[in-house]
């Protein structure tokens, strides 16, 4: 039996052939399946728009998209696609990519993160810790609403957790939250959220 190992994409294939399809992402030239399920699906929907109501009631110059995807200016084949993103209205214009793509490239464009894990988890809580901290990216949420992080990541036993990364002079510092815990944002300080919110039951 031999290996073949998988075939790689640049940017522009993976753009020209998945850009539309909510489903993958690229890392390093890899094709990602991110799994979504109508669950998966349900917790992001419910993540963006308790986002967004405290965007509208803080009066801020935030948009939320519907589709986006991050291409680090750093990296030549990747192209990540957050489950929730938020986004600096006026930091835009200087989107080298957004005027004909859903793309942005700048860690300044780019206020929050949020990424619900799928079965694909190892993504989320190692690669992606890395490169939004790379990118200087505020604040990074991890919702685990099935517990199925790893130990290291979620602690033992295993449990529904939400973590709050938060960047401080360029290092994430982590918060996790357990059900019934009120969640604490740096970016909302008003945001009245716990994690049973956002799953459905």
């Amino acid at each position: 039996m031999t290996y073949t190992p998988p075939q790689t994409l640049s940017f522009e294939q993976f753009i020209a052939q998945y850009g539309e399809n909510t489903r993958y992402e690229l890392i390093d030239g890899e094709l990602r399946d991110r799994e979504p399920t109508g669950p998966h699906e349900a917790v992001a929907g419910s993540i963006a728009g308790r986002i967004y109501v405290e965007i509208f009631r803080s009066n801020l110059n935030w948009i939320i998209p519907k589709n986006c995807l991050i291409k680090p200016l750093s990296t030549q084949a990747t192209a990540l696609r957050p489950d929730v993103i938020v986004l600096n209205k006026a930091e835009l214009s200087k989107e080298p990519l957004w005027q004909t793509e859903p793309v942005v490239c700048n860690g300044k464009t780019i206020q929050l993160v949020a990424e619900v894990v799928s079965s694909n988890w190892q993504d989320d809580y190692a690669r992606k810790v890395e490169e939004y901290a790379f990118l200087n990216i505020p604040e990074y949420w991890i919702v685990d609403f099935r517990g199925l992080g790893g130990l290291q990541f979620i602690g033992n036993p295993k449990q529904p957790t939400l973590t709050v990364y938060q960047l401080v002079n360029g290092i994430y510092q982590q918060q996790q939250y357990r059900l019934g815990e009120l969640i604490s944002s740096q970016l909302f300080p008003e945001l009245q959220l716990r994690l049973d919110d956002l799953i459905l039951a």
